[in-house]
């Protein structure tokens, strides 16, 4: 979404309706884990990620999965998941981490594949994190709300030192 005046800048949107998106996310979520199922080692660790798995976070409506393999198994799980889904071409890729997403389904997804225990195998870290301390939910719900019709680069930097403090004060 643009702003008329940051012509060319996609702008951060919570969803106008929390509890549809939270609802439409879950429904998506039980769609999808039974797909990776299929596709991937029965090993996979697939999890629901993000805020519309922790209650009373805000969303801008999408839904977040990470799938968590063991390290001999990522280059299969990446195979697999590439001949699915299309490669998060704006993310990173590494030798345990790379991303994809499918915009053609509602709400938008995006899937994060990471090696277990590798240097990027944080996201559920953060959902357990937010979904045990209701303060730290509105804290970071503050900050969405800050950002709420602002430049997307802008929430994303704020929002990548938010989580790194959270993953910081966990010991990670």
């Amino acid at each position: 979404m643009e702003r008329p005046d940051l012509p060319g800048q996609v702008v951060f949107r919570l969803h106008p309706d929390q509890g549809v998106a939270r609802h439409a996310a879950v429904r998506l979520f039980e769609c999808v884990e039974k797909d990776l199922r299929a596709l991937l080692p029965a090993s996979a660790d697939v999890r629901h990620v993000g805020a519309t798995a922790v209650a009373a976070c805000l969303t801008k409506g999408d839904l977040d999965v990470v799938v968590r393999v063991e390290a001999d198994a990522f280059a299969d799980a990446d195979r697999a998941l590439a001949a699915r889904f299309a490669r998060n071409e704006g993310s990173k890729r590494t030798a345990c981490f790379s991303s994809f997403e499918d915009s053609g389904t509602v709400p938008h997804l995006g899937i994060q594949l990471t090696v277990q225990g590798g240097a990027d195998d944080c996201f559920h870290l953060l959902t357990d994190a937010l979904s045990a301390d209701p303060a730290l939910v509105e804290a970071y719900n503050a900050l969405k709300r800050r950002f709420d019709g602002e430049p997307m680069e802008a929430y994303r930097e704020a929002k990548g030192a938010f989580i790194r403090d959270v993953l910081a004060d966990q010991g990670i």
